[in-house]
């Protein structure tokens, strides 16, 4: 239980950060800044981790920043 709450604080958190130092505004709410941030450090992970299969937590910076390539994707995808 303690292990869902901590991801989803984490995710709140790089979510949020992810937000705050993308370039333009950013617009959405707390569920999808929480998932952002989730689906940052999946990405991450997923990238700097390459020996290893499955999904790996990443840093906090790594996170952060696969969280802005998630914006940058959806934005060049016209889905923000």
């Amino acid at each position: 239980m303690l292990n869902i709450l901590g991801t989803i604080l984490a995710g709140l958190v790089v979510g949020a950060l992810a937000r705050f130092f993308y370039p333009g505004a950013v617009d959405m709410g707390l569920f999808t800044t929480i998932m952002l941030g989730i689906g940052g450090s999946l990405l991450a992970g997923l990238l700097t981790h390459r020996g290893r299969p499955g999904f790996h937590r990443a840093g906090c910076l790594t996170s952060i920043l696969g969280a802005m390539a998630l914006i940058l994707a959806a934005r060049l995808l016209g889905l923000a």
